[in-house]
């Protein structure tokens, strides 16, 4: 046998093994599962490793369901909702499944979610029936839900419902459900579903919302970095290092409001999206990291404007203006970098943008300490010279 026919042969092996691999090749069409319903509909879901069977009963006007997908972890559950009044999260009506933590068996519970931190089982906002849960072991574990429910009658005239689907980690203490990752996937887990079956798109309809929504946050997150988390440590670098140089005076002085406004208007736009994603996030909260921007606005804004009462150098009260504005200016500075370090692990971007800041802030660190070693070596020279000088008399 020749080398090239070795070649090719081994090549339609490897083809083959891709066809029949269940990671590569499944789809909604190739999924089998128990019970004896057929499901005339079926949808490869956009986001998650998702897939739903569906069929509507326009006589009773009840849609039964079939969502499968794989746990975020071992252990985790997943979630298929319709939203009745909007398309995210919060209102959903909710089937959640995950494998009992006591006696390991695949259950499924209804939550009526009204906000991201109250995950607790409770009966929906419409009727639901023949539920119950399965796991796929041969699928990676992957956990599926059934259930047939009653769709109210004013989405029955729409003929659509805005379907929510969520994957989560391990349950907590108690069995409590966690709240799932904010990754890109996991916010665009959501769409409008026909009821009639004519889906040609629709289940990622809504997308462009998420897209902006995924843009904003990143937006938010590269003016707080910039501002915050760079631009006010360099102003504050400026201000203790330059000033002992005398050549430097005043443009030093210049150069650090320069810095600082420039940080602070920058801030100010972050600290605005910011404000705004929380607006159209309703039910998801980080309040960490909302209070510490608040504060930094806050204390930002009383540092601008304490700029037009800075008395004079001669003056009795610029000892104690001073103090404040040290005060007040390393508290911004250390309040910043560590909001943006809560900021980067809530986007959870690539690694290289944490690494990449880390670099940044070791840089500066580096150079605010070998800045404090000249400049003290040059304030004690100067010092020292000036105790020589003799006294005039």
């Amino acid at each position: 046998m020749s080398s090239s026919s070795s070649v090719r042969i081994s090549l339609s092996f490897i083809f083959l093994a891709l066809l029949i691999s269940p990671s590569v090749s499944q789809t909604c069409k190739s999924q089998t599962f128990s019970g004896d319903k057929t499901y005339p509909h079926c949808l490869d879901l956009p986001q998650l490793k998702a897939f739903l069977h569906y069929s509507y009963d326009a006589s009773n006007t009840s849609l039964a369901v079939v969502f499968s997908a794989p746990p975020a972890k071992p252990g985790g559950w997943i979630a298929w909702a319709i939203n009745p009044t909007a398309t995210g999260m919060v209102g959903a009506q909710t089937l959640v499944a995950y494998k009992d933590p006591g006696n390991g068996v695949a259950v499924v519970k209804t939550l009526n979610i009204s906000s991201y931190s109250s995950l607790i089982p409770s009966k929906l906002a419409f009727d639901v029936w023949d539920m119950k849960a399965e796991e796929a072991a041969r699928d990676g574990g992957t956990l599926r839900i059934f259930a047939r429910v009653k769709v109210p009658a004013d989405l029955v005239a729409k003929g659509k419902v805005n379907q929510v689907w969520q994957v989560g980690p391990e349950l907590g203490p108690g069995g409590m459900i966690g709240r799932h990752a904010f990754d890109p996937s996991n916010l665009a887990s959501m769409g409008s579903l026909d009821l009639k079956g004519d889906n040609s798109g629709g289940t990622i309809s809504g997308g462009g919302e998420v897209n902006a929504k995924i843009k904003n946050r990143n937006i938010h997150g590269i003016l707080n970095a910039v501002s915050w988390g760079i631009l006010f440590p360099i102003g504050a670098i400026i201000a203790r290092y330059m000033r002992v140089f005398e050549s430097a005076d005043p443009a030093w002085f210049y150069l650090h409001v320069s810095c600082q406004f420039s940080a602070y208007v920058i801030g100010v736009a972050g600290w605005a999206t910011g404000l705004k994603l929380g607006n159209e996030s309703a039910g998801i909260r980080f309040s960490a990291h909302r209070n510490i921007g608040i504060a930094l606005f806050t204390l930002a804004t009383i540092q601008m404007f304490a700029m037009l009462l800075r008395p004079k150098k001669d003056h009795k009260y610029r000892f104690y203006w001073n103090i404040y504005h040290h005060g007040v200016g390393y508290a911004i500075l250390i309040l910043g970098i560590i909001n943006v370090f809560k900021g980067l692990n809530i986007l959870k971007p690539q690694d290289t943008y944490k690494t990449a800041y880390i670099a940044v802030i070791a840089i500066l660190g580096g150079i605010a300490l070998l800045l404090e070693a000249i400049t003290w070596v040059i304030v004690l020279k100067r010092k020292s010279n000036n105790s020589m000088k003799p006294l005039r008399t």
